[in-house]
């Protein structure tokens, strides 16, 4: 085979593409099998035919309605993470495999694992770009097989968007681990109810306090998915209002401070902490920054402080929370991607929300930064003033 000959820098995989002479007559091969169209079109999945340097020389019907390419010969030559508009895919010259990101791609080494040989599935997240800019995260399974035609080795690879699989089997496992807990708890004070022989054994217990934190933080995460649900399906309506970020944050740090997971750790305010006037929505700034504080305090071991601040950049308001521990560098490669999480399969959500409703409904963007020395902060920048404000009732 005929490839380019100028070298490109890769982080991954190999950034080489054939010629496009080449290329063409490897598209006109699979185009003359009479059966291959026919064959694969009946194949509701997306499938792709790729060379050895991962290019696409034939598509499906499936793929090409998918994705949205008009015709066969205006997909060929592109990779897959290409063809899908991956964040990723364009970041460098080498393409789509060739970023640092791509190491953590399953599809990218489902490929490179097809191509010594061996046939095999991979789960992978992908987050992708409209022409509008706007990001949306599929979750997909693919499947890699080699195979050689004229004694050229190429991979079939097909695709299966499970983004709804995903996502439900995300909720219902949340849903059932953290709320039956909480539930539970409830359950435990309605025994000691039963139980109680008068109202000032319950008072000395402090049960009417203990009651009503429980009660609120059912009643809260209930709420956290109905709006993480309403936020991907574009029908969450913001409701800006003037408050200050001091005392917004004051309130942040006394709720999560009776949180189980602040117990024997420090939650406190940056002593530099700036009280800024902002119009923005309160509940759903809420929501990300109090998912903030709850995976410092989960990150933090015993004894360890976290620490949350503000302060005026410009037009916007900076919050931030730092932690003292460092996240692994292949981890904070996949940090926003919808289904991934450290805690264990099928409990993602918690950072991807962040980006979600800070991007899609506040305006503003989150990023975080993590060294071994520093350890980890999380920041949010946002407007000072929500502008054309559309609401689901528009």
């Amino acid at each position: 085979m005929t490839v380019n000959s100028t070298p490109i820098f890769t982080k991954f995989a190999p950034a080489e593409r054939t010629s496009a002479i080449e290329l063409q007559t490897q598209a006109r091969f699979f185009e003359s099998l009479p059966l291959l169209g026919p064959l694969l079109a009946a194949i509701p999945e997306g499938v792709l035919i790729l060379n050895q340097y991962r290019q696409i020389v034939f598509a499906n019907s499936a793929f090409l309605t998918l994705f949205d390419f008009p015709d066969l010969p205006s997909a060929i030559g592109f990779r897959p993470g290409e063809a899908i508009n991956c964040e990723h895919a364009f970041d460098t010259a080498g393409g789509c495999g060739t970023t640092e990101s791509c190491s953590t791609c399953g599809a990218v080494k489902s490929i490179l694992r097809a191509q010594d040989g061996i046939k095999n599935s991979e789960e992978c997240r992908i987050s992708t770009k409209s022409d509008k800019k706007e990001v949306d995260s599929l979750d997909l399974r693919v499947v890699s097989t080699p195979q050689y035609f004229e004694g050229n080795q190429y991979t079939i690879f097909t695709i299966a968007d499970i983004s709804s699989e995903k996502r439900r089997r995300i909720l219902e496992r949340i849903f059932f681990h953290d709320i039956t807990n909480t539930a539970g708890a409830i359950y435990g004070l309605a025994d000691i109810l039963n139980d109680a022989t008068s109202m000032e054994e319950l008072e000395e217990f402090g049960f009417g306090e203990i009651l009503s934190q429980a009660s609120s933080r059912l009643l809260d995460e209930i709420l956290a998915q109905s709006q993480l649900l309403s936020a991907e399906n574009g029908e969450l309506a913001s409701k800006p209002d003037y408050f200050y970020t001091g005392s917004f944050l004051q309130d942040l740090i006394s709720l999560y401070q009776n949180h189980p997971i602040a117990e024997d750790r420090n939650l406190q305010l940056d002593r530099s902490v700036e009280n800024i006037l902002i119009l923005s929505d309160r509940a759903l700034l809420g929501r990300v920054i109090g998912n903030m504080i709850k995976n410092a305090l989960e990150a933090s071991s015993i004894g360890e402080t976290v620490t949350v601040g503000c302060q005026k950049l410009f037009d916007y308001a900076r919050i931030w929370v730092h932690n003292p521990k460092h996240i692994p560098h292949h981890v904070q490669l996949q940090i926003f991607q919808r289904s991934f999480s450290t805690k264990g399969n099928d409990r993602g959500l918690g950072t991807y929300s962040m980006k979600l409703l800070s991007e899609k409904y506040l305006q503003g963007r989150v990023s975080f930064e993590s060294t071994p020395e520093d350890g980890t902060v999380f920041m949010g920048m946002y407007p000072l003033e929500l502008r054309n404000i559309e609401t689901a009732d528009n």
